[in-house]
């Protein structure tokens, strides 16, 4: 088949690169240069630049307007595959499309529509998560199922570990379902159960409430590695959480402990009160420092026991 695939991160690369492997891609619609880095120099998508190691056209759009639809138009293809692209696509540009669309998203719809699936799987507890192939709608995420593919959560997993992995099951439905459309033997169907959306991740989510439950705190480190990072405060400097674990057995709040209150060390990692109990720190990063473990930050930083993160020591 002749296709325009569209997408801009590095989690649509794998399904980029088993669609061009089986079928023409015509053109990559992808994201213009972002600035990046200290110096912030314009960089290129990572779906751009698997397209320029693939040889492939690209076209680079903020927006899809009269221009983007002439380019395209121009090209003829019979199928759009989208993967993290990011944009809105109207009825009118769906029509120059006479197979119509595909998107992969990963989550297993109509749980975790909208932009930040993967966290919002982590951030919940969930028990598994997926990757659906659907029909492109008019309303996002929410056109008909062509494929799911469930993968069990042990967690343990990160947004960029469960990011990876995804990307790579992705692709492989993604070409299962392609191959199905171009033998006309693929057969939608509609989502099934109550839709439930993810919203888009700001930098001041990282922010920790330690009055939080524990293991919701843990989760929010893991949801937001490798971005925006969850970060407390002492002295008020900004200190990252890098790893946390929930403290074996029963957990019990510390009788009068202010949650945020360094409680001290054991086997497990730094101990901090959260809303029902302790939650033990295990690797951290403080300001303008590297990362390390929690012994060798206690070793240069002995004042932290008894203070309170996130407001006054």
């Amino acid at each position: 088949m002749r296709v325009l695939f569209a997408g801009t991160p590095g989690i649509a690369v794998p399904s980029l690169r088993e669609t061009a492997r089986a079928h023409e891609v015509c053109a990559v619609l992808t994201a213009p240069d972002q600035p990046a880095g200290r110096g912030r120099r314009p960089e290129p998508s990572e779906v751009k630049k698997a397209a320029h190691e693939l040889g492939l056209r690209v076209l680079e759009a903020d927006r899809i307007d009269a221009g983007v639809h002439e380019a395209v138009r121009g090209l003829a293809p019979e199928l759009l595959v989208v993967v993290a692209f990011g944009r809105i696509f109207r009825r009118s540009f769906l029509d120059l499309f006479p197979r119509g669309g595909v998107n992969v998203h990963p989550s297993l719809l109509p749980r975790h529509r909208g932009p930040s699936p993967i966290p919002a799987a982590i951030l919940a507890g969930d028990r598994e998560t997926g990757v659906t192939v659907q029909r492109i709608a008019l309303e996002v995420d929410a056109g008909e199922v062509y494929a799911q593919r469930t993968v069990a959560l042990d967690g343990t997993e990160t947004t960029g570990s469960l990011t990876s992995l995804l990307s790579e099951v992705g692709a492989g439905l993604l070409a299962e379902v392609l191959a199905s459309i171009e033998a006309g033997t693929a057969s939608p169907t509609p989502q099934a159960g109550e839709p439930t959306r993810s919203r888009l991740i700001e930098k001041e989510d990282g922010i920790v409430d330690w009055s939080d439950p524990a293991a919701a705190i843990e989760r929010m480190v893991r949801a937001y590695d490798p971005w925006p990072r969850a970060a407390t405060s002492w002295n008020g400097r900004p200190l990252v959480l890098l790893h946390t674990r929930l403290p074996a057995g029963t957990v019990v709040p510390a009788p009068g402990a202010a949650p945020g209150t360094v409680l001290g060390q054991s086997p497990e990692g730094l101990l901090v009160q959260a809303g029902d109990g302790p939650l033990a720190i295990t690797r951290l990063q403080p300001a303008f420092g590297r990362p390390m473990d929690w012994r060798a930050f206690l070793n240069g930083h002995p004042g932290i026991a008894g203070a309170r993160l996130g407001g006054s020591s």
